[in-house]
């Protein structure tokens, strides 16, 4: 069986309903147009009644008389039936022995009569066996019955006028007409919109102008939007895939449901290097009891965030897992060997160099030496001493200063953590520094948002900000403007600006080296300034142990520039 098209259809919807509508007018007009001639019909036919019963009224002579006085005044083809309130017919002007006719009283225009007056009915005489037309009036005791002879002429008179249902037929046709175009044009947009539906690679986007045509235009260009959305997601997809493929680092990411749905070969070689029997499936890192701190942050996170590490083999590997916002994630693993190991040379190296900041203290001690045991003149031994006194409170920086540096890359977990207002903070820092920006004329200034809050700790905190501003008061210059504000913040991190006015680092090839330990931008410039030379390493040290980075540039203007991040 054929199946019909969405446009034939609405087509047969709607013809079928404007067939039925039509129908119904036509035979509802055609009935009461022949109701209403009907009517007319009975209309005239009582008025004969009334004649003849005025007539017999008037006339004491018989009925044939007083009838046949009227006759000029009556249709000559009317039948005239006198019957009495028995049903005994006492005249009838077609019938010749009208005394033999039977009782009328149950014919059906009678018993009209005898309940409302009057009556009409069509049926054939069985007198004649002729159809009529009969029409009775009840009067007094008398029915005074008039007929017509149904006959053709008669039907045609009480036939309703076609003229209206032929413009009726003429309006169907019309608006089948009308339907058609409307339908065959509303079918070609929904089948237009079907084909792209189906297969919209393969046919053109030459949609109709109407509002289903409009639809169809931005159908596809969302389609082809999307489309090229896919072809460039797919592309980056596979940039990530190739990169994560050669990463020096193993990666592997798991869905919500804890299944495995990439990860890298150096994944599974870092895997076998941590489990003890050779492992083929990734999944294992859900199961074996070495990653228990993993499972314990994945069945209940608190953050997105893990990082923890894993020593076995002699080899140390961090071990990372981020939790994305379908609460899918990823886990890396990477083998920090080789970094610790470096890592423990600079803590070595650190612990050298105090050690042997020992040494300056011999000269210092001589410097003391010579001032008790010789007579030095008042002026020279004051010299000597104060010479002594500010070596003594370097070094006593340096060793402070270092010893922080020591503890938060071997002991970070020490620092206890709280929630910080930084604004109390720079206050306290600005009254504790105020006679060093007033003796050499620097305004400090901050943008910062209010009640801006650190999780961190406060005491390394104060450290970062204390070490720029010394920074700046020691290098920059005089007569210069600092400045500290917030120029950006995400759900997790604030970003900072700390700039100062002042005479920047004239080899920007230097700005890579500001946060490396004792490096000096000009020689001997800490030991003339009266610095550690590692404030800017603590500085780095301190914002990476609250998660954040730190870079330092020369500003267009004039002066330095560190932009750093805070962990909210």
């Amino acid at each position: 069986m054929m199946k019909l098209s969405f446009r034939q259809r609405l087509f047969i919807y709607f013809a079928v309903l404007f067939t039925v509508f039509t129908v119904g007018i036509a035979i509802i007009e055609q009935s009461q147009e022949k109701d209403y001639k009907t009517e007319a019909l009975k209309e005239k036919l009582d008025v004969y009644t009334n004649i003849i019963q005025a007539a017999i009224s008037g006339n004491s002579l018989k009925p044939e008389i007083a009838v046949a006085s009227v006759k000029q005044m009556l249709p000559s083809d009317l039948r005239i039936t006198l019957i009495d309130a028995k049903g005994n017919v006492h005249y009838d002007n077609k019938v010749d022995d009208y005394s033999q006719m039977d009782n009328h009283l149950n014919r059906e225009e009678i018993q009209l009569a005898l309940q409302n007056g009057t009556g009409s009915y069509i049926r054939e005489s069985e007198s004649t066996h002729q159809p009529y037309l009969y029409y009775a009036k009840k009067t007094g005791d008398t029915y005074i019955r008039v007929a017509l002879q149904y006959n053709i002429q008669l039907q045609r008179f009480l036939k309703a006028d076609n003229l209206f249902l032929y413009l009726l037929i003429a309006l169907f046709a019309i608006s089948l007409w009308v339907i058609h175009r409307i339908t065959r044009q509303f079918g070609t947009s929904i089948q237009q919109l079907r084909d792209f539906a189906l297969q919209p690679s393969a046919h053109s986007t030459n949609f109709s102008s109407d509002e289903l045509g409009e639809i169809g235009k931005k159908i596809s260009e969302n389609y082809q939007q999307a489309e090229e959305g896919k072809k460039n997601l797919q592309l980056e997809k596979q940039k990530l895939l190739q990169h994560i493929s050669i990463s020096e680092e193993g990666i592997c990411f798991i869905s919500a449901a804890h299944q495995v749905e990439f990860h890298n070969g150096l994944f599974m070689h870092h895997l076998n290097q941590i489990t003890d029997t050779p492992q083929s499936n990734p999944a294992v890192i859900l199961q074996d009891e070495i990653f228990s701190s993993l499972h314990q942050f994945l069945s209940s996170p608190q953050e997105n965030y893990f990082e923890t590490q894993i020593k076995k083999q002699g080899k140390i590997f961090s071990l990372r897992a981020s939790v994305f916002e379908d609460r899918s994630f990823e886990v890396i693993l990477t083998d920090i060997t080789q970094h610790e190991k470096t890592k423990q040379l600079k803590q070595e190296m650190t612990g050298n160099i105090a050690h042997e900041l020992r040494t300056p203290i011999t000269s210092i001690r001589a410097y003391l030496e010579t001032i008790l045991e010789q007579s030095l003149p008042e002026d020279k031994q004051q010299h000597f001493i104060t010479q002594a006194y500010q070596q003594t409170l370097t070094l006593s920086e340096m060793i402070k200063d270092m010893g922080l540096l020591a503890k938060m890359e071997e002991a970070p977990n020490t620092f206890a953590l709280e929630n910080v207002k930084l604004i109390p903070l720079l206050e306290q820092l600005k009254t504790d520094v105020g006679d060093s920006l007033k003796q050499k004329n620097i305004q400090w200034h901050w943008q910062l948002p209010d009640n801006i809050t650190i999780r961190g700790n406060a005491s390394l905190l104060n450290s970062i900000f204390r070490n720029l501003i010394e920074n700046s008061i020691r290098y920059a210059g005089e007569s210069i403007e600092i400045n500290l504000s917030v120029f950006n913040e995400d759900p997790e991190f604030y970003y900072f600006s700390f700039y100062d006015t002042g005479m920047g680092i004239p080899n920007e090839s230097q700005l890579n080296r500001l946060f490396e330990r004792f490096y000096r931008v000009q020689e001997g410039r800490t030991r003339d300034t009266g610095g550690s030379g590692l404030g800017l390493s603590i500085v780095k040290n301190a914002i990476q142990f609250h998660r954040g980075s730190i870079t330092a540039k020369n500003r267009t203007n004039g002066g330095l520039e560190f932009i750093f991040t805070l962990h909210k």
